[in-house]
């Protein structure tokens, strides 16, 4: 499945930030709670919601987005 699939950005949902499902949890708080240390596992624990595909997408689309700028910046 592609992070398109998952990943939605809606106008008038926490300013329009790229979030998961249309749920109110954005791609940049999954990958914070990566950055400061959290596990996976540990996030799907502490947020039930999510699933280990939820993750992944948040970590193919912010390198999706790098891989643009890197593009574009060329």
């Amino acid at each position: 499945m592609s992070y398109k699939d998952i990943i939605t950005i809606e106008p008038d949902k926490r300013g329009g930030k790229p979030c998961i499902r249309g749920l109110r949890i954005t791609v940049y708080d999954v990958l914070e709670y990566l950055a400061s240390g959290m596990t996976p596992e540990e996030i799907l624990e502490n947020f039930d919601y999510l699933t280990m595909e939820d993750i992944q997408a948040c970590l193919s689309y912010a390198a999706d987005r790098e891989r643009h700028q890197l593009i574009i910046n060329a």
